[in-house]
């Protein structure tokens, strides 16, 4: 290993969060599951590189953009840059918790501070997802 490659743990990090996801929560401004115009029943979220695509069970696009990590942040840092929608272009600075099997990320509204704890504020919106079995 190169000591010029600082960024070995963002690239394992990256490799984890690869594949389908299956969101199973969503919690905005402290509601728990409200109406999301960015998810649906079934709906999965694919991380293909450092791009994602959320789509329904027949197809319909209802999200897209890429992100960037930064696992050395306590907690590890992730922002999306939506690529369609109300938010395109501009930055949500989240923070994410990621095992091999389940992804939660909470993000705040651009231009606010980046979330630290895992339950929603005035503003933030977090996500709970789980891995998509094969066939799903």
């Amino acid at each position: 290993m190169s000591s010029t490659m600082p960024i070995t743990s963002d690239l394992l990090e990256l490799q984890r969060l690869q594949g389908t996801w299956e969101q199973v929560e969503m919690e905005d401004s402290g509601i728990l599951n409200p109406p999301d115009e960015h998810s649906a029943p079934g709906a999965q979220t694919r991380i293909e590189g450092q791009n994602f695509r959320v789509v329904t069970v027949d197809g319909q696009l209802l999200l897209a953009g890429s992100f960037t990590l930064d696992s050395s942040t306590d907690p590890k840092s992730i922002t999306w840059v939506d690529s369609i929608g109300a938010d395109a272009g501009q930055p949500l600075p989240a923070s994410y918790q990621l095992t091999d099997d389940e992804f939660v990320f909470i993000a705040a509204d651009t231009g606010q501070p980046r979330p630290t704890r895992f339950q929603t504020g005035p503003g933030q919106t977090l996500r709970r997802f789980v891995r998509a079995r094969q066939g799903h």
